[in-house]
């Protein structure tokens, strides 16, 4: 592979948080550029762009198919709408110039093969195919021929679509796949992101899993890394007041600042879900209850139920040993407070 996929994502690294620009760039390659910036310094791991110009979307027509009469963007043309949010071809070696430049990584959403091998020619570290596009099976196919790993949303998709989409990647030989569950709505409600399907997806497709959340919050994200996300991807805007089209359900860069520390903070508490305790826990014995002894007694002299007690702290024998204890003979002289172990007892 043209990327270490598996050193970016994965469950052994920390979450992996994409700022998505999508069309907040407001047809300004100039802010474009400026969110990579604000994005670079806000802790992402990644910038996402959508690669599409309005013609290689849809047609420019005024027929009632062809108009959204729902959601935010609801009385706009398909066409036009595209139009306003689109990334055009000619920024595209710009954007990845800069980000090269500022160490962190781009890539795109591809929704037809030039603008796929666009991408290829600069080099993409990955491929992500949108949710709308999960079933276009051909354009999957000749994204997964370009040998990059993939990441694919599955808002709205069934199991068989998902199933289907990723035949077709891993038939290319592609094993590097990130699947991201999302609900394909603008903005979501949280109570309505499914976040169980995190867990679903993985032990259905044996996959990593990720969250393309378009929450206004960060409920949904956080959640979702308890779940074993290993992945987040936002809508990023520069600041909170921008005004655009994707703006309503957006992250501005002290969101994302946040984003990043809060996973990171909860990627490092799921451990390994091992039986162990860490130094600091294993400090806390004293508050563990042990057999102590609570007569004075003589070397030799016979112990009974009352000489020993189970009490805090729990440097003595476990008090499950109470019974084995009673009867037996002291090794030497005890004194009130000694505990009570095998080395003390016949």
């Amino acid at each position: 592979m043209k990327t270490k996929f598996k050193s970016l994502i994965s469950k052994k690294v920390k979450p992996f948080i994409i700022a998505e620009i999508s069309a907040n760039h407001g047809g300004s390659l100039s802010k474009a550029i400026r969110m990579i910036t604000a994005a670079k310094k806000a802790g992402a791991s990644a910038v996402k762009i959508q690669t599409y110009e309005a013609d290689s979307m849809t047609l420019d027509s005024n027929k009632n198919d062809f108009k959204i009469n729902h959601g935010i963007w609801k009385g706009n043309k398909l066409f036009d709408l595209y139009k306003k949010a689109q990334t055009p071809f000619s920024w595209h070696k710009s954007l990845f110039n800069h980000a090269k430049k500022l160490g962190i990584l781009i890539f795109s959403s591809v929704f037809d093969q030039r603008g796929v091998d666009l991408l290829d020619d600069l080099k993409v570290p990955f491929f992500k195919i949108a949710s709308f596009e999960i079933t276009d099976i051909p354009l999957i196919e000749y994204v997964a021929s370009k040998n990059r790993p993939i990441l694919l949303s599955t808002g709205m998709a069934n199991e068989k679509e998902i199933g289907d989409a990723l035949e077709t990647i891993k038939l290319k030989g592609i094993n590097e796949i990130l699947l991201f569950h999302c609900i394909s709505s603008y903005p979501s409600k949280v109570e309505e992101y499914n976040l169980n399907m995190i867990n679903t997806l993985e032990k259905r497709f044996k996959v990593l899993v990720g969250l393309s959340d378009h929450t206004l919050g960060f409920e949904a994200a956080l959640a979702s890394v308890a779940l074993g996300a290993v992945a987040i991807e936002k809508h990023f805007k520069i600041k909170k007041n921008d005004k655009g089209i994707d703006s309503k359900f957006s992250s501005d860069p002290e969101d994302i600042k946040k984003l990043v520390l809060k996973t990171e903070q909860i990627w490092k508490g799921l451990g390994a879900g091992k039986y162990e305790r860490s130094i600091e826990e294993k400090k806390n014995i004293s508050f563990r209850r042990s057999l102590y002894f609570v007569s004075n007694l003589k070397k030799g002299e016979k112990i009974s139920k009352e000489d020993i007690k189970s009490i805090r702290p729990g440097f003595g024998l476990e008090p499950k040993y109470l019974n084995k204890v009673i009867k037996k003979k002291t090794k030497k002289q005890i004194k009130i407070g000694e505990r009570v172990t095998w080395d003390n007892i016949e």
